[in-house]
């Protein structure tokens, strides 16, 4: 019988190399700083503590390590052109997918990571999508009795998704995306982005290194992750995940719960060991399990672990081994 190993705990048989923040912070070499402290704070979510000395620790030796990838990427390309004696101009872009927890960062990292990788020198187009507005429309998941499933696979127009992926991996000059509101909390109806072409797409959602059960027949159903050339987990200790929703919850009950325009509107009215319940409510019947039986379960599959600390900042580094 096989013994059980932990591939994250640093050992011979992971299949990553773990660094210290403070490890990888030496590998940003002479990966220039091109974003400004207030940028910073424009980019950043609500409880998120991310500085400029978090972007130089962490974020510039990502950038220096995806430009390699993105380099070499296009070489092979390059190479497999003169191999098959095509002539043609079509431009495959690199896909980077971001995934974990609810509350956890993940657009942060998504719009910090936009903004360095296009002001690399060569001035690379890039795109930001996320999969809220591939999720069905409120009015879909109320008729199959699935809003307290929102967020989990089932929940998401998976064939609308891949037809994206496909469409940009194929270099389609225009590919739509639908347009997600985080204040109505819902798909908006005939509202879309249009992605031109970029050179670099970043895809970030808390799925998009689900797998589902193999055809018994062998027939090929893709997955989303089969579609990237890189993928980020961002990684915590469930208690401080916890925690941070939490937090999140209460501050947006104060701020954007107040618009009359908002779905959660009617929380803000609330008194704070109201709220704090349906907070708890919402973590532990609905985010919780979506993390434990569907997001975390994915972590091993991604190309770069980043875990964070009690602080919400990144203390630990695991890069896949090649």
């Amino acid at each position: 019988m096989w013994e059980k190993v932990d591939q994250l705990a640093p050992s011979k048989y992971s299949p990553y190399r773990h660094f210290s923040a403070e490890e990888w912070a030496e590998f940003r070499a002479d990966t220039p700083l091109t974003l400004s402290a207030d940028e910073v704070k424009r980019l950043r979510s609500l409880g998120d503590p991310i500085d400029l000395n978090e972007v130089r620790r962490i974020y510039l030796s990502l950038s220096r390590l995806l430009y390699a990838h993105v380099e070499a990427s296009q070489l092979l390309f390059k190479q497999r052109k003169q191999f098959l004696n095509l002539d043609d101009s079509i431009k495959t872009p690199f896909i980077i997918g971001i995934a974990g927890s609810v509350a956890v960062g993940k657009s942060t990292t998504a719009r910090i990571l936009k903004e360095l990788l296009a002001r690399w020198p060569s001035s690379p187009k890039v795109d930001l999508v996320t999969t809220d507005g591939f999720l069905y429309p409120n009015k879909v998941l109320r008729e199959q009795d699935m809003m307290d499933r929102k967020g989990f696979p089932e929940s998401y127009d998976v064939g609308a998704l891949l037809r994206f992926l496909s469409a940009i991996k194929a270099g389609m000059s225009e590919v739509r995306a639908p347009v997600y509101s985080h204040l109505f909390y819902d798909v908006m109806e005939g509202q879309h982005i249009t992605v031109h072409k970029p050179d670099i797409l970043i895809f970030e959602g808390i799925n998009v290194l689900q797998v589902r059960d193999l055809p018994s027949d062998g027939n090929h159903i893709p997955f989303v992750s089969d579609f990237f050339d890189f993928s980020i987990y961002i990684d915590a200790e469930t208690e401080q995940i916890h925690k941070w929703y939490i937090e999140r919850f209460l501050r947006l009950r104060e701020t954007a719960f107040r618009d009359p325009k908002s779905f959660f509107n009617r929380y803000s009215e609330l008194s704070e060991d109201a709220a704090l319940s349906i907070g708890e409510s919402l973590w532990q019947n609905i985010n919780l399990k979506n993390l434990c039986e569907n997001i975390l379960p994915t972590r091993p599959r991604a190309d770069l672990i980043l875990r964070k600390g009690n602080n919400h900042l990144i203390e630990d580094v695991a890069l896949r081994k090649i």
